[in-house]
């Protein structure tokens, strides 16, 4: 392998192929030492180890569910703390805890089809307009301008005002409104490469644009990416909750953490511990989301960059 990265392939020197940046950047995670890093980081594992219990839960949630979240019963309305119900009951009857259990997999799934969404529309535009530039670029940055500039909340209301109200639609606004400042993170870190000696060698090789996105500018971007990903995760389960308590999240008979915390504000006079339960799901889950986050950025930039390890 030549200093440029190169190795070349004896039989047909035409395909010869750089030293590929994504297997540098799975190299440096198997050397483990952002892993090291991140698992002497107490509060970040403690986050990791929350948000695992807490896709567990969305995954088994109405499997350990002590009743059915969605039975009514009329006569046991705003029931206490109790044995059989250890959360008490909402104004229709309704086991809480079975609720809130339910109400994590809505919320996960808010989570993965907003951040899903925003990566989908904002990494890949971004790479490519920092990799090809030109007026190409140019419109594209134009457009994520116009959309920054807008009330995030006012813009997805308005996405939702079209399409209707509902989880799904709800999420692609909120996923829409994200993309943005995926695009900015992506397109900066393509930039930074797009001149660098081995892009150029690529180029010279005859590696199209579509390898040189997904085997060298992607994983030089994957660090800060993974990152930002990760505190997109807290602000889509907050706008979640925003839209839900609006009415134009999740609708009946589906419920959220949101949809929770609004359903026991109408009651807060009279059974003002109905909040605690959701609302405290949801800063515990936020909070995790950004300390696993910072833990993460703090282990990869400690692990130093992919090309520095090489």
């Amino acid at each position: 392998m030549s200093e440029t990265g190169i190795v070349a392939d004896p039989d047909n020197p035409r395909r010869a192929t750089p030293f590929s940046s994504r297997s540098r950047f799975i190299h440096t995670l198997r050397t483990s030492r952002p892993l090291r890093l991140l698992r002497r980081n107490i509060p970040a594992m403690i986050s990791l180890v929350f948000l695992v219990l807490v896709f567990l839960v969305a995954g088994f949630g109405t499997m350990i569910a002590p009743d059915d979240p969605n039975a009514q019963n009329l006569g046991n309305s705003l029931a206490g703390i109790s044995g059989e119900h250890w959360l008490g009951t909402d104004v229709y009857g309704r086991d809480v805890m079975s609720r809130l259990l339910a109400s994590a997999s809505v919320t996960m799934l808010a989570v993965v089809q907003a951040v899903g969404v925003a990566a989908v529309i904002g990494i890949p535009t971004g790479l490519f307009a920092g990799l090809v530039r030109g007026w190409a670029g140019g419109l594209i940055s134009r457009i994520s301008d116009a959309l920054q500039s807008l009330p995030p909340l006012i813009l997805a209301i308005a996405i939702i005002g079209i399409f209707g109200p509902g989880l799904t639609n709800a999420m692609m606004a909120i996923g829409l409104v994200m993309a943005p400042s995926l695009y900015r993170l992506a397109r900066g870190a393509a930039e930074s490469v797009s001149t660098e000696t081995y892009i150029e060698a690529a180029r010279a090789l005859g590696c199209g644009k579509g390898r040189l996105l997904w085997s060298h500018v992607l994983p030089n971007a994957a660090s800060p990416l993974l990152v930002q990903l990760s505190f997109s995760a807290g602000v889509a389960i907050v706008a979640e909750a925003s839209l839900s308590f609006l009415g134009l999240g999740v609708q009946p008979p589906q419920t959220s953490w949101g949809s929770m915390v609004r359903e026991a504000f109408d009651n807060i006079y009279t059974a003002p511990e109905l909040i605690a339960a959701p609302a405290i799901m949801i800063v515990l889950t936020v909070l995790a989301f950004s300390t696993f986050g910072d833990g993460l950025r703090d282990a990869l930039e400690g692990s130093g960059s992919i090309s520095n390890d090489e």
